[in-house]
């Protein structure tokens, strides 16, 4: 049977950021909430900075879709490795759409305080993206020089 940390990071990812449903992020997410990602832009606590979050990502990405492949629940910690995928339609940060679909895998480790997510450190392939949507070109060199 799922604990109710499950279902709230099963809504994260379900409701919040597939469905792209921000009133959720009011309901899950705590006010002073602290979102540590070194690859993506600070958007503040709690709330909102998510919904930015969230946000940023579905414009760029509108068919946006999280798939939860493990999940990991322990005391008031819920970690999720997911693989992520998209077409990229709209701007990233300053990347015009590429119209490339993308396949990102990462993991989350989000800690639940009284029913509310209160803090996420998240880890993601980044480069991985940013080589998928053809901005890293001295890597995508590098790999066709190495299979020469």
């Amino acid at each position: 049977m799922p604990s109710q940390n499950r279902e709230i990071v099963h809504k994260l990812f379900n409701d919040l950021f597939n469905k792209g449903n921000l009133a959720v992020a009011d309901e899950i997410i705590a006010a002073n909430h602290l979102h540590h990602d070194p690859a993506t832009p600070d958007f503040g606590k709690g709330p909102d900075g998510q919904k930015q979050i969230v946000t940023l990502y579905r414009k760029a990405f509108p068919d946006l879709l999280f798939t939860i492949d493990q999940i990991i629940d322990a005391d008031d910690f819920v970690t999720t490795r997911y693989t992520s995928t998209g077409t990229h339609k709209g701007e990233l940060r300053g990347i015009a759409p590429t119209n490339k679909a993308i396949k990102v895998e990462g993991v989350v480790i989000n800690r639940i305080s009284r029913g509310r997510i209160a803090e996420s450190w998240v880890n993601w392939d980044a480069l991985g993206l940013m080589e998928q949507l053809g901005v890293v070109t001295a890597l995508e060199k590098a790999k066709a020089q190495a299979a020469k």
